[in-house]
C-alpha cells in the first residue's frame, strides 16, 4: 500500500471513529436532557413562565425519541463510506443573505451551539485538524466535515427540527444541550486524537501552517509568520528577513529556528450611535467629511468609492476585497481567534512565551496591539489596489485608538480587537462604513463601548461582558455576511439590554422595579385625571374640591387600583369618598341638606386621611388638604349656585364604578405640562426623584434628552454629589428616565427635568462623541501628520 493510500485509509478509519464516539455518547445526552426535563417541571416559576415549560417538557417526552433516532441515523449515513462531506439542510454563511429571516435565526442557533463545543473542545480540536491535514494532504479541513463543530451542530439543528421539536424548545434545554454535546464531542476529539497518536500520526503536533514560498519571499515569509503567532516589528519595507518572536529573541524564518515554531494557538475563549445625537451630529460628520478630503488628496480610487462621482450622482459600486487580500483577512482571522500557549521545548516550558489563555486581560491585550500591527503590514502587501491599502491603514488607526480607551475594561478590548477583520472586511467591500455614522458596524462598537465606559469593577459587568463575546463569536462565525449580520447582533444587543438592567444587573434591578411602579402608578393618575376632568366638565363643583380629585385623588384611585386591583373594595370605597366629596362641596340650600353633610363629613375626613396616606403623603401636607377641603365645604353652605340634582350625582357614581372602562389606551394619551405631576412624593431607599434644578430647556435640549439611550454612562452632579451614573430604563413613554450608579443608587428623572439637567451641564455624558467617531479623529490627527501611511 503506498504512502497515499494508507494516509487516506487511516483519515476515512478516524472520522469512523469519531463517528462512533459520537453515537456512542448519544443516548447519555438524551438521558441528560430528559432528567433537566424532570428538574424544571419542579422548579417553582410565575403561571406563565411554568406554563410554557410545561409544554416545552411535554413536547421533548413525546418527540425526543424521534429526535434521537433521526439524529443517529444521521451520523450513521455519514459514517458510511463514501458518505464524503455532509451537506446539511441548513444554508451555509456565504448565502446568508438570500435566505428568510427565520433561517438566519437557525443558523445563529447553530452558530452558538458549535461555539460552546469549541470553547470547551478547541484544544483537542486543533491537534486534530492538523492530523488531518496531514492525512488528508490539504491545507484545511473541508467545511460541511463533520469533525467541525459548525457541521455537526448543523445537522444537530436540522434533524432537531426535522424530528418536529421547534426553537421553543432548543430555548427551554439550550444550556443542557451546550454543556452536554461539548463534554461529547471533546471526548470524541481525543478518542481520535489518541487513536491517531497509537498509530504514529503526528505524536508530536506542530502547528505552523505549512509555508509555500513564493517569488515574493518577503510577503511570504511575513504571512507565515503571521499565522504561526511570529510577532513582526520593526520596519517592514527593510529587506532583512529577521523577525523577533514575542520572546523578544531574533529569529530568521527561512530557516525555521525559533521557538516561534514551537508556539500553539487555540480557539480563544476570551449607543442608536451616540454620534447621532444632537450636539454630537455635528462633530461626526465634521470627521467623515475630514477623512474623506484626507482620503480623496491620497486616493482618488477610494475618495470616488466613498464620496461618488463627484458630480453629483450615486456612490461608485465597490467590489469586493480582492482574492489575495480575502485570503489574507482569513488567515489573519484566524490567528487573532486562536489561544497562545507557552511555547514547549523538550517537554518543558519555555520562558518568555506569547500569553497564555489564563494570562490577564491586558497582558493579552498588549500582544493583540503588537500582532494587529503585523498584520497590518501583511494586509497590505496583499492588497491588490492604492483603495484597499487605504481601507486597511484607517480601520488598523481605528482599532489602535479603540484598544488604547483606558475607561473601556482591557477585557472587553481582548473582545474588541477581534472584531478589527470582520470590520476591516465590511469597510473594504462597503466604503459607505465610513461615510455612514449609522453604519451597523460602526453602531455595534459605539453601542458596545458606550455601556462599558463607566466600569471600574462595577456588579453586574460579568453578564455584559459575556454578550459582548457572543455578539464578537456571532460575527466571526459568519466573514462574508457583512452589514447583514452587524446589524442582526446590533439587534439582539438591545434587546439584551432591554432584559440586563431590570433583571440581571444588581445595582439596577432594584431601581428599575421601582421605577416602573412609579410609571404604572403616574400612568393610571394621568388617565384617571383626564376622566374626572371630562365628568365634572359641566357639574358645578369647589375650585378647591375640583383640584383636590386632579391632582391628589386621582393619584389616591391609582395607587388603590393598582395594588388592590380596579374592582377591590377599598378602591370601591375610594370612588365612593369622590362621589360623596363631590356632593358634599355643592351648594346646600336647605337645612336638612347641610345636617346630611355634617353627618357624613367625619367619616369622609378619615375615608380621605387613610386614602392619601396609602399614597404616601406627609402627614404634614393631608392636614393641608384637609383644611382647604373644609373650607370649600364651608363655602357650599352659602353658595348661590344651583344645587347638583340627585340623578346626576347617581350619574356620576355609576361612571365612578366604571371609571376603568373608559380609562383611555395609554399609547393614546397626550401627555402635556398641564398633566406633568410632581413626582417627589414617590422617593424611597434606593430611589432619589429630581423634583427641581437645572435652567429651562430650549427645544434642542428636549430633542437630545429622548435621545439618550440606555446603557449610556453620564457624569452626574445633583444634592451635592459628582458621580458616574448608567442610563438604565426609559418608561414606555419616555416621559421617564432611570440613571443608576454603580452603587445602586438609582436617580429618577421627568423628560422635562432632564432636559433641564442636560441644559444646565449638571448631566454631563461620559464620551464627548461616539467612540467610533473618536477613532476616525486620531486616525485623522495621524494622517495630517503622515499622509504617506494610507499607500506605504
Amino acid at each position: 500500500m503506498t504512502d497515499t493510500a494508507r494516509s487516506t485509509a487511516l483519515a476515512a478509519h478516524a472520522r469512523r471513529v469519531y463517528l462512533e464516539a459520537v453515537l456512542r455518547g448519544v443516548p447519555a445526552l438524551v438521558h441528560s436532557l430528559s432528567e433537566a426535563a424532570r428538574q424544571l417541571l419542579l422548579m417553582a416559576a410565575e403561571y406563565n413562565v411554568a406554563q410554557a415549560r410545561k409544554e416545552g417538557v411535554g413536547a421533548w417526552i413525546k418527540l425526543g425519541p424521534l429526535w434521537q433516532a433521526t439524529l443517529i441515523q444521521a451520523l450513521r449515513q455519514a459514517a458510511l463510506p463514501g458518505a464524503g462531506d455532509v451537506h446539511t439542510a441548513i444554508t451555509s454563511p456565504g448565502q446568508l443573505t438570500l435566505v428568510e429571516d427565520k433561517i438566519i435565526e437557525r443558523e445563529i442557533t447553530s452558530s452558538r451551539l458549535a461555539l460552546a463545543i469549541m470553547d470547551r473542545a478547541s484544544w483537542e480540536f486543533t491537534d486534530l485538524r492538523t492530523r488531518f491535514n496531514v492525512l488528508d494532504q490539504s491545507d484545511e479541513l473541508p467545511p460541511h466535515d463533520l469533525l467541525r463543530a459548525p457541521a455537526l451542530a448543523a445537522m444537530v439543528l436540522d434533524t432537531w427540527h426535522s424530528s418536529g421539536l421547534g426553537p421553543s424548545e432548543w430555548s427551554l434545554f439550550q444550556a443542557v444541550l451546550h454543556e452536554e454535546f461539548a463534554h461529547l464531542v471533546s471526548e470524541a476529539y481525543h478518542e481520535v486524537n489518541h487513536w491517531l497518536v497509537e498509530r504514529q500520526v503526528m505524536p508530536e503536533v506542530d502547528l505552523r501552517p505549512f509555508i509555500r514560498r513564493s517569488p515574493e519571499a518577503r510577503q511570504g515569509a511575513l504571512l507565515a509568520a503571521l499565522a504561526s503567532g511570529v510577532v513582526v516589528v520593526g520596519n517592514t519595507g527593510n529587506s532583512s528577513s529577521g523577525v523577533v518572536t514575542s520572546t523578544g529573541s531574533p529569529t530568521n524564518l527561512d530557516t525555521g529556528s525559533s521557538a516561534g515554531e514551537q508556539t500553539r494557538y487555540m480557539a480563544r475563549p476570551v449607543a442608536t450611535d451616540q454620534a447621532a445625537l444632537s450636539p454630537y451630529s455635528a462633530q461626526a460628520a465634521e470627521v467623515l467629511a475630514q477623512l474623506q478630503r484626507i482620503v480623496g488628496r491620497q486616493v482618488p480610487a477610494f475618495a470616488a468609492t466613498v464620496m461618488g462621482d463627484g458630480d453629483g450622482g450615486t456612490a461608485v459600486q465597490h467590489a469586493p476585497p480582492s482574492a489575495r487580500l480575502n485570503a489574507a483577512i482569513n488567515r489573519a482571522q484566524d490567528a487573532l481567534v486562536r489561544r497562545p500557549e507557552p511555547p514547549k521545548r523538550g517537554g518543558k516550558t519555555v520562558a518568555g512565551g506569547l500569553p497564555p489563555a489564563e494570562a490577564p486581560a491586558p497582558q493579552v491585550l498588549d500582544e493583540l496591539k503588537v500582532r494587529n500591527q503585523a498584520f497590518k503590514q501583511v494586509l497590505k502587501q496583499a492588497a491588490d489596489s492604492p483603495a484597499e491599502r487605504a481601507t486597511i491603514e484607517i480601520v488598523a488607526m481605528m482599532f489602535q485608538s479603540i484598544l488604547t480607551e483606558e475607561r473601556i475594561p482591557a477585557a472587553v478590548r481582548v473582545w474588541f480587537a477581534r472584531l478589527q477583520m470582520p470590520v476591516l472586511r465590511v469597510a473594504v467591500g462597503e466604503p459607505e462604513f465610513f461615510a455612514e455614522a449609522d453604519h451597523p458596524a460602526r453602531r455595534l462598537i459605539d453601542r458596545m463601548g458606550a455601556c462599558v465606559m463607566g466600569f471600574s469593577g462595577a456588579s453586574g459587568s460579568e453578564s455584559l461582558e459575556r454578550e459582548i463575546k457572543r455578539i464578537v463569536q456571532v460575527v466571526e462565525a459568519y466573514p462574508d455576511t457583512g452589514r447583514r449580520v452587524f446589524q442582526t447582533v446590533l439587534t439582539e444587543f438591545e434587546k439584551f439590554l432591554e432584559q440586563y438592567f431590570e433583571k440581571e444587573n444588581q445595582a439596577s434591578a432594584k431601581g428599575v422595579s421601582l421605577a416602573q411602579q412609579v410609571e404604572q402608578r403616574e400612568t393610571m393618575a394621568i388617565q384617571y385625571t383626564i376622566e374626572l376632568r371630562k365628568m365634572l366638565n359641566e357639574v358645578p363643583v369647589q375650585d378647591g374640591v375640583r383640584q383636590f380629585l386632579f391632582q391628589v385623588w386621582a393619584d389616591v384611585l391609582a395607587v388603590t387600583a393598582v395594588r388592590s386591583g380596579a374592582q377591590a373594595e377599598v378602591t370601591r370605597q375610594m370612588k365612593r369618598a369622590a362621589a360623596d366629596l363631590i356632593w358634599s362641596a355643592s351648594a346646600k340650600v336647605s337645612r336638612e341638606e347641610r345636617a346630611e353633610v355634617i353627618r357624613r363629613l367625619p367619616p369622609l375626613l378619615k375615608t380621605l386621611r387613610d386614602g392619601m396616606g396609602h399614597a404616601g403623603l406627609q402627614a404634614e401636607k393631608q392636614d393641608d388638604h384637609i383644611r382647604s377641603l373644609n373650607n370649600s365645604l364651608a363655602a357650599a353652605f352659602t353658595a348661590k349656585a344651583a344645587a347638583i340634582p340627585r340623578e346626576r350625582l347617581d350619574d356620576l357614581m355609576d361612571q365612578l364604578e366604571t371609571l376603568e372602562a373608559m380609562l383611555p389606551e395609554a399609547e393614546g394619551v397626550e401627555i402635556n405640562d398641564t398633566l406633568m405631576r410632581d413626582l417627589s412624593g414617590h422617593e424611597t431607599e434606593g430611589l432619589e426623584v429630581v423634583a427641581e434644578g437645572g435652567s429651562a430647556p430650549t427645544p434642542a435640549m428636549l430633542a437630545w434628552a429622548k435621545e439618550l439611550q440606555v446603557g449610556g454612562w453620564y457624569m452626574l452632579d445633583y444634592r451635592g454629589r459628582n458621580e458616574a451614573v448608567q442610563l438604565a430604563w426609559r418608561g414606555n413613554r419616555r416621559n421617564m428616565v432611570l440613571f443608576v450608579s454603580p452603587n445602586g443608587r438609582g436617580v429618577l428623572f421627568q423628560q422635562a427635568r432632564l432636559a433641564a439637567f442636560l441644559q444646565a451641564g449638571l448631566l454631563l455624558p461620559a464620551q464627548d462623541e461616539a467612540l467610533t467617531v473618536k477613532a476616525t479623529r486620531n486616525a485623522l490627527a495621524k494622517l495630517d501628520v503622515d499622509p504617506s501611511r494610507l499607500l506605504n
